[in-house]
């Protein structure tokens, strides 16, 4: 089955000159190890393909479940050179957070039914 990584994971993102910065965190350990296998420097230049010319660096984190993702040439520039509309960090971390990765039905299961990891209020 196919789900988006808003299913699975969280996004922290920043940017600077020409460069986006990802933090891809997990909710738990089940969503990591999907994360780590499905999510890769080449996927990710692939689904940004239309905005991006420059590579993209992928560090796994596995202590903190996350992945690091850095988008090289993703801002035509940087942010204040180009004339592309709400282009930031933030809206291409939206953007990530939609890219679709496979899973079994049994990994879906355990991803939904694992508690998440960390403080969310009212949980």
């Amino acid at each position: 089955m196919k789900v988006q990584l808003v299913q699975i994971a969280h996004a922290r993102s920043g940017d600077k000159a020409d460069w986006v910065d990802f933090g891809l965190f997990a909710w738990n350990e089940a969503g990591y190890r999907i994360l780590a296998r499905e999510v890769s420097a080449k996927r990710v230049q692939a689904h940004f393909a239309p905005w991006l010319p420059g590579q993209v660096d992928c560090w796994p984190l596995p202590n903190i479940l996350a992945i690091k993702l850095v988008l090289r040439g993703a801002l035509q520039g940087g942010g204040a050179r180009n004339l592309r509309l709400d282009n930031l960090g933030k809206s291409m971390a939206a953007a990530l957070l939609r890219m679709e990765v496979e899973l079994s039905p049994a990994e879906w299961a355990e991803l939904r039914d694992a508690p998440r990891v960390g403080w969310w209020p009212g949980e």
